[in-house]
């Protein structure tokens, strides 16, 4: 199997947009909005009278026409608005592939202005020319970004843009904006480490290592949650539509921004310390979506065991390291020592096999499990050891 050279990284930065300057984003921001829902109106239409769908490329054609019929779109940049009708073609693909799957369909809903807070430029460089397009170049000797339509916004690239630029998205954070790039990347692998791991992960502690190195669950949200409750009893008591309210919203929108970026950044720190030891990563191939059903649903969201494997995969794509996703059933009621499985092996956190009395940690004795589906020679015990990648 070929192996890839390069992979797609996100780079995010900070936006310094002039009062005109985001006047000019918020209103692309509403037109775009209002442009997917006019199209998503037009597909329901259309299937209800002729019984099919209308493509995004029928759509597409008629921007044209939009323009000069609504000469406010005529401000936008062209891209932008193919991408609002991408974005409805795509939760409508997502829809049927739902359907088709037999999941929980829910079918494409009308955005409102508290749910549509980007937009998109679909191409920033030129493969022949090997320079930049308009959108997303820097300029003002790297202080600046173009932005068409909107004019050169001041922007703090705190860390160097690698690799080819693809996407261009321009991102409102809660009352921040950003500039996200998309790039393609060539992969940096680490040296060797010789050194293989299994990770179990849990609400008490985060990870724990088949090597006995235990991380703490930060608890982010938990520790937030009197703030929060109190911030939001504000917004209840504010009239709705009102200034006050909207201001006590904001209060709780920037405490939530706060927690997911403390524990994005948890998770990353992670990640890389994982990385840069281990050559081979396992972890069980958890359904998180069923499990947050559970009465532990907030422990379970607050510490973000998907996130988590995302950035994993990432970071061991990048350092050519290899991530293996184990089946999990009984990982934490299998004895490591001698392979003897039964309930009654696990009380809590401790691990007392019934059958040879063997004595562990629970959630130790499950990562050596983990490492032993992954890895074969890792198996103390009986059992057959097999990985799905």
């Amino acid at each position: 199997m070929q192996e890839n050279t390069t992979q797609i990284r996100v780079y995010r930065y900070r936006l310094y947009p002039t009062k005109p300057q985001e006047v000019a984003m918020f209103e692309t921001l509403r037109l775009t909005r209002t442009l997917y829902n006019a199209g998503l109106e037009q597909r329901i239409a259309a299937y209800r009278k002729q019984g099919k769908t209308v493509t995004a490329y029928d759509q597409q054609k008629e921007l044209s026409a939009l323009k000069a019929e609504c000469p406010e779109y005529a401000g936008v940049y062209s891209h932008v608005l193919q991408d609002a009708l991408d974005r409805l073609d795509k939760a409508y693909k997502g829809f049927f592939a739902r359907v088709k799957r037999g999941d929980k369909a829910g079918f494409p809903r009308f955005k409102p202005r508290q749910r549509w807070n980007s937009f998109k430029f679909k191409e920033v460089w030129d493969k022949k020319k090997g320079q930049w397009l308009s959108p997303g170049k820097p300029v003002d000797e790297g202080r600046r970004i173009n932005i068409p339509k909107i004019g050169a916004v001041k922007c703090k690239f705190h860390r160097p843009l690698e690799g080819v630029p693809k996407t261009l998205q321009i991102v409102l954070d809660v009352n921040e904006w950003y500039a996200v790039y998309t790039c393609e990347v060539p992969v940096q692998p680490l040296p060797e480490t010789g050194s293989s791991v299994g990770v179990d992960v849990g609400t008490r502690y985060f990870t724990i290592t088949s090597d006995g190195e235990f991380v703490h669950n930060p608890r982010h949200l938990g520790n937030a949650l009197k703030k929060l409750r109190v911030q939001q009893r504000t917004v209840s008591r504010r009239k709705r539509g009102g200034n006050r309210r909207r201001k006590a919203a904001l209060q709780v929108a920037k405490t939530h921004r706060k927690i997911r970026r403390s524990r994005q950044d948890f998770h990353h720190k992670t990640a890389r310390k994982l990385v840069n030891e281990h050559d081979l990563i396992a972890h069980e191939d958890l359904k998180v979506s069923n499990m947050v059903q559970s009465n532990l649903s907030r422990s379970i969201s607050d510490v973000g065991w998907s996130a988590f494997f995302d950035i994993l995969r990432g970071k061991a794509e990048s350092a050519g390291r290899v991530v293996v996703r184990v089946p999990p059933q009984y990982t934490s009621q299998r004895c490591h020592a001698c392979g003897h499985t039964c309930r009654e092996n696990r009380n809590n956190e401790m691990f007392r096999c019934v059958s040879c009395g063997h004595e562990d940690h629970a959630d130790w004795n499950a990562a050596k499990n983990i490492l032993g589906r992954a890895v074969p020679s890792a198996l103390n015990g009986s059992g057959v050891a097999h990985a799905v990648v």
